[in-house]
């Protein structure tokens, strides 16, 4: 597994590619770098059908790897990624950090950061493919929403164990979630799930996701499927078939369409990547 990098530059890289500078610890602070961290890393499970296919990986690419790849080819992740490297640039800045397990079908099979400062805690997740520009409160008393096109997220209000729950609800019906637990982990403890990660019938081994979030609207690229979203609003259109994804998914998210087409040879059977 990767360990935390011991020198200052690749997280000047980092924060040259999010637009921001260093600031001290506070919630406007923090708010700041999670909407560019959302804006600029795409969640994306290209990158990793590539690394598979070309470096026989089972495991997260290194930090300056991860960095690189969203320099040169405009690379995002998924949620092992996206998460834990967000918390070290959080740990490197100076925030009061933890980063979590969550449960979906199955324990821990999600990570996510849960942020003090200012005297709130406050769940961070760039891993969900979720419109999450910024801290989620963990201490609200209500329902906290967040809506976008046919989407509509909700964080319930902590439970007698201080677990936070998310929900995803789509056209009017829960379609997925998550349960966050606040208990600090090691990145060593998902070494096993992230690993499983790659296996044949994994989710990410069988269907392609790719999200950009700007203000207010999306772009997804859910197998042979382009959403875009606008507030309230959103369209679908589907591909003819997989030999259009490298000229689209090159469109919308400038991914190469030389890498594109060698991942999409990598997919098995196209699944729901929401299942």
């Amino acid at each position: 597994m990767p360990s935390p990098e011991s020198t200052p530059e690749p997280f000047e890289q980092y924060l040259r590619l999010l637009g921001i500078r260093r600031r001290k610890p506070s919630y406007e602070a923090l708010a700041e770098l999670v909407a560019a961290n959302i804006m600029r890393i795409a969640f994306e499970n290209v990158s990793k059908l590539y690394y598979k296919k070309r470096a026989a990986s089972r495991g997260l690419p290194d930090l300056k790897q991860y960095l690189d790849g969203i320099e040169l080819y405009n690379f995002g992740g998924t949620c092992y990624a996206n998460n834990y490297y967000l918390y070290l640039l959080l740990q490197h800045l100076g925030y009061e950090v933890m980063l979590c397990g969550a449960d979906m079908a199955n324990p821990d099979v999600h990570m996510v950061n849960l942020v003090s400062v200012d005297g709130r805690e406050f769940l961070i997740d760039a891993g969900y493919s979720a419109p999450f520009l910024e801290p989620l409160p963990r201490d609200s008393k209500q329902d906290y929403v967040i809506s976008l096109g046919r989407d509509r997220y909700v964080l319930k209000p902590r439970d007698k164990k201080g677990y936070s729950r998310m929900e995803l609800h789509r056209d009017g019906q829960l379609k997925h979630g998550y349960t966050a637990k606040p208990i600090p982990r090691q990145i060593e403890d998902f070494a096993q799930v992230i690993e499983d990660s790659y296996s044949d019938s994994a989710t990410f081994m069988n269907a392609l996701l790719l999200v950009r979030f700007y203000r207010n609207r999306s772009v997804t690229i859910h197998n042979l499927s382009v959403i875009k979203s606008e507030g309230n609003d959103y369209s679908i259109y589907q591909l003819a078939g997989r030999d259009e994804l490298p000229r689209v998914v090159e469109e919308y998210f400038a991914i190469p369409h030389g890498i594109v087409y060698e991942a999409v040879g990598e997919l098995g059977e196209f699944g729901d990547a929401w299942n």
